[in-house]
């Protein structure tokens, strides 16, 4: 008898089906993405909360704005976040009033996106490209009317 048909020699017999699945990963792990992004969000508007972007010499100066005198879409958005942070929702509004309905959308989004991850669901935002051109022709409209002097009250 040779080595090759001994049986200490033989390998052994994977076991039929399919691999195990891997074990899921634990809800704390699940929601450590959303908890940094928060950090992060967190951390932006703490910085723009504590350097007044009202003051100058703190940030710098929108380019279009330098170079053409008109105000693009977000221009206004430090001055917005800095009034949101301390709660002054009007001043906000009246700084930049897409910003703020910016960040209310990013508080449901984030929220519903920490719930599904917390339950172990993943996370897809699947809009039509419809809803992006209507989003980018509002805040073209909005660029447009707050350059127009009848629009003056929409400038920051």
């Amino acid at each position: 008898m040779d080595a090759s048909t001994s049986p200490a020699a033989a390998a052994p017999e994977p076991p039929p089906g399919p691999p195990p699945a891997p074990a899921p990963p634990s809800r704390l792990r699940r929601l450590a993405v959303p908890a940094g992004v928060l950090a992060a969000v967190v951390g932006a508007f703490g910085y723009v909360a504590a350097v007044d972007p009202n003051e100058p010499g703190h940030y710098p100066v929108c380019p279009m704005l330098r170079f053409t005198g008109m105000f693009c879409p977000g221009c206004g958005g430090l001055r917005s976040a800095h009034a949101f942070a301390h709660g002054d929702l009007a001043t906000a509004l009246g700084a930049n009033a897409p910003a703020v309905a910016g960040y209310v959308v990013f508080a449901v989004v984030w929220l519903v996106w920490a719930v599904r991850a917390a339950r172990g669901r993943p996370m897809r935002i699947a809009l039509a490209p419809g809803y992006w051109w209507a989003v980018g022709a509002v805040l073209v409209v909005f660029s447009v009317v707050r350059n127009l002097p009848f629009g003056s009250a929409l400038a920051p």
